[in-house]
């Protein structure tokens, strides 16, 4: 006799209740377990309880489908890993006729010099056509397309040229394209190609009307993982304010890893509009019969008397970094040297983390002596600085354009006769435009700013020339104005509203200069060379310090001085 009761029989009598009351409250239990089992959530062979996308149990029927849907796909998946498995063995055994034409080469020790004639990448055109050469350049891209064919884009320096790789019966295999299309971006590679007409244009590399049918690819040098994609380092401002998805590399990032930073078309536009300045600042200056010097940039004492000097150990004394060429330019003049320029590193140690100011930077310096009236340098200068804009305008209009691209900036605006405002009138200007300021007031980074804009307003150019600076914010060597009284025979010069160099005519009189720095306060205990140098008969001379940098990032609008530095200095960074 079965001890569960089931719902269709009939009740014990009331005499034997408690007897079978254990018997009916076990039949209960196992009873609703049934139902439990029956009911409840499914689970898996694991004993685990699956969820739904509702995020409630699965029935058991929803169970069985789901588990045979994964047992499906784990089927495949081992099938596909059979076959390829297959595949791979079945290549692995296939004669690899190719395994000479390419691969990892030993490094370079200079063991031996083949002297193979190299192309460079921006002479490939169409004129090379059905012709062999040899290139090397750095993997920019590698697209496989199967296991017979991969297209790589080569990039040399800024320019670039597609590169194919396809199977043939004797000098390309599979083996080799497969190698080819593992290499790491911007690994750097000798190709040996032969060179055919694209079946069209190949817009996407600026060589356009040629590619190289790849025969050899040897690894020069095999790149880690980069710390970030050249791609998004040189996507246009424009794409990253359109699309937020885009990967931005922030200016820290990109100089924490300046070398992979540095290989951007935009970088390289960047350093030889820099490398332009420098040269066209030189050829003007050559032309007016000037002569390069190099001075001494460990000093025994403040060449300017400030406190914003860098101090070093030099043997058992102390030296310190120069500020400028200050003084040693003025000493060549009163060495009848009559115009002198440097190129050259000049140190400042203000803790200012701007978007302007560096420690250290390249001065573009000069000096010249005058006949008659300092106005004469401030004609060097316009000519000075109107050469360069031509220069560059006329010789590196590809570099602006470049830059343009991915920072766009407007047109540089500058006079054939370049505009000289006098102090005064810039202070009215400002006033009119309702700025706060003084006669004498020396003029802040936002009001500069605002005056640059009020200029291209009226006088519809960026460059500009600002004379007759107050004589209380000059230094000491400034020449006062003999005819008013407050000012100084000094001027700074701007782009876009900002400052870019700073000059004066100088004091050239022993005696007027150590007045002058008594008048301040100044110890000129450490400074009797340099005043003792006009003791012996000196020339009236003016001259100015230009900052390289602020001009490259004044010119082309870029938004911090870093961009154009290659390894910028400030208060926070000393690396790389």
């Amino acid at each position: 006799m079965s001890d569960t009761v089931h719902a269709n029989e009939t009740a014990a009598p009331a005499t034997t209740a408690a007897a079978t009351a254990p018997a009916t409250n076990s039949a209960a239990v196992a009873a609703a377990a049934a139902t439990a089992a029956a009911t409840g959530p499914a689970t898996d062979a694991q004993g685990e309880v699956r969820l739904g996308e509702d995020g409630k149990p699965l029935s058991k029927a929803q169970l069985k489908k789901l588990l045979a849907k994964e047992e499906k796909e784990r089927k495949k998946a081992e099938r596909a890993a059979q076959l390829e498995a297959e595949r791979l063995v079945r290549e692995a055994a296939e004669p690899d006729y190719a395994s000479e034409r390419y691969g990892v080469l030993p490094i370079n020790r200079s063991a031996e010099r083949p002297q193979r004639v190299y192309t460079d990448v921006s002479a490939i055109n169409a004129s090379h056509i059905g012709t062999d050469i040899v290139v090397e350049a750095r993997i920019q891209t590698s697209r496989p397309t199967g296991a017979k064919k991969c297209f790589v884009e080569l990039r040399q320096r800024t320019h670039t040229v597609q590169g194919v790789v396809a199977v043939d019966e004797t000098q390309v295999s599979k083996h080799m394209v497969k190698w080819v299309g593992k290499q790491p971006v911007e690994t750097l590679v000798r190709c040996h190609a032969h060179v055919l007409a694209p079946k069209e244009p190949v817009t996407g590399c600026t060589v356009q009307d040629a590619e190289l049918h790849v025969r050899e690819m040897y690894a020069i040098a095999v790149a880690d993982r980069l710390p970030f994609s050249l791609e998004d380092a040189s996507r246009p401002e424009a794409e990253l304010e359109k699309d937020e998805t885009f990967n931005r590399v922030a200016l820290d990032t990109r100089l924490n890893h300046r070398i992979i930073d540095l290989r951007t078309t935009t970088n390289h536009a960047i350093f030889r509009i820099q490398h332009a300045v420098s040269r066209l600042f030189r050829e003007q200056l050559e032309s007016q019969h000037f002569t390069e010097i190099h001075t001494p940039k460990m000093l025994g004492a403040s060449t300017e008397g400030g406190a914003e000097v860098f101090k070093v150990q030099y043997f058992n004394e102390s030296a310190f970094l120069a500020q400028s060429p200050q003084f040693y330019k003025q000493m060549m003049i009163c060495a009848d040297f009559d115009r002198v320029y440097e190129i050259g590193p000049v140190f400042r140690a203000e803790n200012s983390f701007t978007h302007r100011h560096m420690t250290e930077f390249i001065g573009l310096d000069f000096e010249m002596a005058f006949r008659e009236h300092y106005h004469e340098v401030l004609t060097v200068i316009g000519q000075l600085f109107n050469g360069i804009f031509e220069g560059l305008a006329t010789r590196y209009a590809k570099e602006i354009e470049t830059v343009r691209r991915q920072y766009p900036f407007e047109d540089f605006l500058y006079l054939k006769e370049p505009l000289v405002l006098e102090y005064p009138e810039a202070v009215a200007m400002l006033r009119g435009a309702g700025y706060e300021m003084g006669d004498f007031d020396d003029m802040s980074t936002e009001k500069e700013r605002a005056l640059g804009r009020l200029v291209r307003e009226k006088y519809h150019t960026d460059f500009y020339i600002l004379d007759k600076f107050p004589l209380a914010v000059r230094p000491l060597y400034t020449m006062p104005d003999p005819h008013r009284p407050g000012y100084s025979n000094s001027y700074d010069v701007f782009i876009r509203g900002q400052e870019i160099m700073s000059g004066a005519q100088r004091i050239h009189d022993a005696d007027l200069l150590e007045e002058r720095a008594k008048a301040l306060g100044v110890d000129t205990k450490d400074m009797q060379d340099y005043i003792n140098a006009f003791r012996f008969g000196a020339p009236p001379h003016a001259g100015g310090g230009i900052g390289l940098e602020r001009v490259v990032f004044l010119y082309l609008d870029l938004k911090n001085i870093r961009q154009s530095c290659l390894f910028p200095r400030d208060p926070k960074r000393l690396h790389p």
